[in-house]
């Protein structure tokens, strides 16, 4: 293709976007909304997972210095391995971003200790992993929350919920792997014998046990700090745009976060099929999980004024749960996420990936909680 030719696609596409945001929004309302946005993820979203990110390096490191992480390999292998194919190493992986964000689990992934116990085939899925336990007790916390809007007991719902995301994330990561599989093979390890050789460090075991503990722990969080910066670009400009095709907003201030509501439109198109596979009180729900594709908090918060309408109920928080969970941001993170493993070529899988992942967590939740309402007449 000529030069000429994809500089006129390249301005044709930037001139549609623009175009896409202005009409609704007002040319100087949607840069002000660019700009406002864009600045609360960097200040609110992207510091917030830095620090996660440098908490989590340091943890990383002191388990990987005093063995932790190689004794949970040898106890969860048998049970990480048949059900996710990975090994035991990577429920500290689950753990983590189930404590925090889908970003943690890049702490974990950068140590090269972590990195050893497993084949290169797996270390992609890490990703889908990760986003699918990404902020899972912050999402089972606030929907505990909304019992007193709801006006019943949520707790059956929410365990079905986290049940059903477990297995949003199976489908998410042994998907993944048959891309990987065919990709790298099934024995090339994630870290040859002589890069591991050369990132371990040599520790004097008369060595002072708290300067062991000082270094491990400096030296984690100082890889956190790295890896922070390392995602900044891609969630604030992935983020941004996400968040703007999805919050929908009837008078426009240039205030961030203020959107012209496109996903929810197009979800409501295809609500045909999302009824019966999701089996939502209403077409207004599915705004919750549309929202999670780019934000799990931002989807959250539409929950209580839902269930204040009456416009979604228990068997709904149950899809809300998993979902949010499960996808939790994904369209946002992935990118960066992946690019930071070093494998910025296969994101285009690993979303293909994550969506069928979310799609099955939340048919799941579905009929698993109508499963237990008949069983136990909730």
């Amino acid at each position: 293709m000529p030069k000429w030719a994809s500089a006129l696609i390249c301005l044709v596409v930037i001139i549609g976007i623009f175009t896409l945001f202005a009409v609704p929004m007002g040319l100087s309302n949607m840069f002000s909304t660019f700009m406002n946005t864009a600045y609360r993820i960097l200040v609110d979203t992207c510091l917030y997972i830095m620090a996660i990110a440098v908490l989590m390096g340091a943890l990383s490191a002191i388990f990987t210095e005093f063995g932790v992480v190689d004794l949970l390999n040898k106890l969860l292998s048998p049970l990480m391995k048949p059900i996710y194919d990975m090994p035991g190493a990577a429920a500290l992986g689950v753990v983590t971003t189930y404590l925090s964000d889908n970003p943690a689990i890049l702490s974990l992934a950068d140590d090269k200790g972590f990195r050893s116990f497993f084949k290169r085939y797996q270390l992609p899925a890490l990703t889908n992993i990760g986003t699918s336990f990404g902020m899972g007790l912050i999402v089972t916390t606030f929907m505990l929350g909304q019992e007193g809007v709801a006006g019943t007991s949520l707790v059956p719902a929410i365990l079905v919920g986290n049940l059903a995301a477990i297995i949003g994330s199976i489908v998410s990561a042994r998907i993944m792997m048959v891309f990987t599989k065919k990709l790298f093979g099934k024995d090339a390890p994630a870290v040859d014998a002589a890069e591991l050789a050369k990132a371990e460090k040599k520790v004097d075991k008369e060595e002072n046990l708290g300067m062991r503990t000082m270094n491990a722990l400096l030296e984690g969080g100082k890889a956190g700090v790295q890896l922070g910066l390392d995602i900044i670009p891609g969630v604030v400009i992935i983020c941004t745009i996400v968040m703007m095709l999805t919050n929908p907003t009837e008078t426009y201030t240039g205030a961030a976060y203020e959107g012209i509501g496109l996903l929810p439109v197009l979800a409501d198109k295809i609500n045909f099929i999302l009824k019966p596979l999701f089996g939502f009180a209403s077409a207004g729900a599915v705004s919750v999980p549309i929202t999670a594709l780019g934000s799990a908090g931002a989807a959250m918060g539409l929950v209580p004024n839902l269930l204040t309408e009456g416009l979604a109920n228990a068997h709904d928080v149950a899809v809300f749960t998993a979902m949010c969970m499960c996808w939790s941001g994904y369209l946002s993170t992935h990118v960066s996420m992946m690019d930071n493993l070093g494998f910025k070529y296969l994101t285009g899988k690993a979303i293909l990936s994550h969506t069928i992942g979310g799609l099955a967590a939340g048919a799941a939740a579905n009929w698993l909680y109508r499963l237990v309402a008949l069983i136990f007449a909730l």
